[in-house]
């Protein structure tokens, strides 16, 4: 099955404003992540808006069938575009979605918001 990471792309870091940066952080986190997701096998798309605006850089990493998990506050760096791929990586090889802690790359550590069950399958 077909993980994807979801990244909203008009996260925006406290701040923002104030630097005059052309490109939102999200849209710097994007175009960190895409490249090595790609590469792993991993889908990813852009979103406007996530609603986790107090948290900038969110993402949701999410698979059909499987647990989901949003994420948020990280840095538009190399090392946590690296991680959160890594951990999509897991997420894609387990059955269901759940990682154990102890495969967690620690770049996601610290970072995750919340779990979102798949929805029971329609009978």
């Amino acid at each position: 099955m077909t993980t994807w990471i979801t990244i909203c792309d008009t996260c925006k870091r406290e701040g923002w404003d104030a630097t005059a940066m052309e490109q939102t952080d999200g849209e710097a986190f994007a175009a960190l992540i895409e490249p090595r997701a790609e590469a792993a096998g991993i889908k990813t798309r852009r979103v406007s808006c996530t609603m986790g605006c107090e948290r900038a850089c969110n993402v949701i990493v999410q698979g059909a069938g499987k647990n989901s998990y949003s994420m948020g506050r990280f840095e538009p760096t190399e090392e946590d575009a690296m991680a959160l791929v890594e951990y999509a990586v897991k997420h894609a090889a387990s059955e269901k979605g759940q990682v154990p802690f102890r495969e967690w790359p620690v770049g996601v550590k610290g970072h995750f918001i919340s779990r979102h069950l798949p929805l029971p399958d329609a009978e």
